[in-house]
């Protein structure tokens, strides 16, 4: 008996050993995904390429000769199980190397921690108030361990203003332009509310009162109305395309004349298919150079992760796809980094983001619009790329058979270069 207990417990060493050395051999990363919440319609995709890119990183030999353990999960677009899963992932014995965040509310409630606990976060979320790592704006706290890709919605707002003046006068109309804010009363809406006031009333326009409506899908008449009586010129959509597209399709009904301004998550493929001629001519940034199947290099990587999860490789994946594949090959590039410059650990990876400047993921050239990130400054990006949706009969059908035969399409507008003031960081 005494034997057998003593075999018992060297079984049991042995089987702790393994799972520790296991342990120690991969990567662990935590995942914030929307699939069921508020802004799922665009979380869905973002979240499949974040999985798919790392799914496809550990086949092609992971970081470091280590696996990435990705612990994936859909918070449902809400705080406090945001909350509950960072306390999971900065738990001492099960502490993360890294986050891939989501939401605006969600990640300005973990800036604090992730700074106190040296976790970095490149999140879904754009806000500006995440750029200023050392808090030297006073407009919000400091973000050291907060990243993102792309430009942020103020910066993507103030572009859009700017290109708006300049249709306002080549149309030749008398008077002041009008703009308004339209949106829910939340965090992520709200976030350039006031930077993008504060330009269309540099650039000369008239802002109107802001109209709200939820980030649910619904019946927006009322809105559009007023909307329609206060004669607004531009109008910002600010939240995500579920809802926008019943603001788009209320306003089309209500005969409302207004030239819309979407937000990064605001407008894609999937919302002009579903609004259909309503979604015509919108305005939005895109934040990648080429969008599914664009004449880019690194397309072709691009396709290779998709096969991931779709290996047929017929699935059309939409704008929001392509801009999380190249996120997550930074965060994985950051990785490679620290693995190689005294582990992976949060202090390392957040430092990673600092090593390189106009920096394009390796096998994306062509997809991902270089980036630099500093120590002092967290806006990757002022380059805008501005499109219009382009609808030309009838959205009903596959998306890959609309998108190929044109009836929907992608037209790149302008490039606008914002330039690198200090003081609008952090706003």
């Amino acid at each position: 008996m005494k034997t057998k207990s003593l075999l018992s417990t060297a079984s049991l060493a042995l089987a702790i050993a393994a799972f520790s050395a296991s342990a120690q051999a991969q990567i662990a990363i935590g995942h914030l995904a929307d699939y069921s919440g508020g802004t799922s319609d665009v979380g869905t995709p973002y979240g499949q390429a974040v999985a798919d890119t790392f799914a496809w990183v550990n086949k092609n030999g992971g970081v470091g000769g280590k696996q990435l353990n990705v612990d994936t999960n859909d918070y449902g677009y809400q705080v406090p199980r945001a909350i509950a899963l960072y306390k999971k992932w900065s738990a001492p014995d099960s502490k993360v190397a890294a986050i891939m965040g989501w939401g605006t509310a969600d990640t300005e409630a973990l800036t604090g921690f992730l700074a106190q606990d040296k976790i970095p976060d490149l999140s879904g979320s754009y806000a500006a108030a995440l750029t200023d790592p050392e808090g030297v704006s006073g407009k919000a706290k400091p973000a050291p361990y907060n990243f993102f890709y792309g430009p942020s919605y103020s910066d993507s707002l103030r572009a859009m203003l700017m290109w708006a003046a300049e249709d306002w006068k080549a149309k030749g109309k008398p008077g002041k332009p009008k703009f308004v804010h339209m949106g829910a009363n939340h965090p992520y809406p709200n976030a350039p509310k006031a930077a993008g006031e504060a330009m269309a009333q540099e650039l000369g326009f008239e802002v109107l009162p802001p109209l709200v409506f939820a980030l649910t899908p619904g019946d927006y008449s009322a809105q559009c109305l007023s909307l329609k009586s206060t004669g607004a010129n531009y109008a910002y959509l600010g939240n995500t395309a579920a809802s926008n597209i019943s603001v788009m399709k209320a306003c089309k009904t209500a005969g409302v004349e207004v030239q819309f301004l979407g937000n990064v998550w605001g407008m894609d493929e999937n919302a002009a298919k579903t609004a259909g001629d309503a979604a015509n001519g919108v305005i939005f940034p895109l934040r990648t150079a080429v969008s599914w199947g664009g004449d880019a290099p690194g397309m072709k990587t691009v396709m290779e992760i998709s096969k991931m999860s779709d290996p047929t490789g017929k699935v059309y994946r939409p704008v929001h796809y392509v801009a999380a594949v190249c996120s997550a090959l930074y965060m994985k590039e950051a990785l490679d980094w620290a693995a190689k410059n005294g582990g992976a650990t949060g202090d390392n990876v957040a430092k990673g983001f600092y090593q390189k400047k106009d920096w394009v993921p390796a096998g994306m050239e062509g997809v991902c619009n270089p980036s630099t990130w500093t120590d002092k400054d967290h806006r990757g990006t002022l380059k805008v790329d501005l499109y219009r949706t382009k609808i030309a009969g009838a959205t009903d059908g596959e998306l890959n058979d609309l998108m190929a035969k044109g009836a929907i399409k992608l037209e790149k507008v302008k490039t606008i270069e914002l330039p690198r003031k200090p003081e609008l960081l952090g706003w």
